[in-house]
């Protein structure tokens, strides 16, 4: 896991969301997942941080990484609980997206991480 930063902008390897400056002040940072909230550069930074381990399905049964949720959620003003409905929510609106020509898996194919999360990973795990 990878996060690319810029002046302007953090991207993960891992996630399509991403942080971006807000204006001219260097200091004041948005979240695609947490649009309403203005942050720093370091509560951007664990934002991104936090919707990375979020993602990453081994960490879903590993103590040490929930513990880092958690603490990454605090940094943000948030509870653990609420990180993960936004980003599973803007996971679901990806699946909802209007347009007809958009690629999706048959029903019959179980979905893998490369669907669900719109990256090029090449990790396997099915989701019914």
């Amino acid at each position: 896991m990878t996060i690319h930063i810029t002046p302007d902008d953090m991207r993960s390897t891992h996630s399509p969301e991403y942080a971006e400056r807000v204006g001219s002040d260097p200091e004041v940072w948005r979240l695609s997942w947490l649009p309403e909230r203005r942050l720093s550069r370091d509560q951007a930074y664990a934002g991104m941080e936090l919707d990375e381990l979020i993602s990453d399905l081994t960490a879903a049964n590993d103590r040490l990484a929930h513990a880092q949720i958690n603490a990454l959620a605090d940094t943000l003003g948030i509870v653990w609980e609420q990180a993960i409905i936004r980003l599973y929510k803007r996971m679901l609106a990806r699946f909802d997206d209007p347009d007809e020509n958009a690629p999706r898996p048959p029903l019959t194919r179980p979905r893998t991480t490369t669907y669900l999360f719109g990256h090029g990973g090449t990790r396997q795990a099915n989701y019914g």
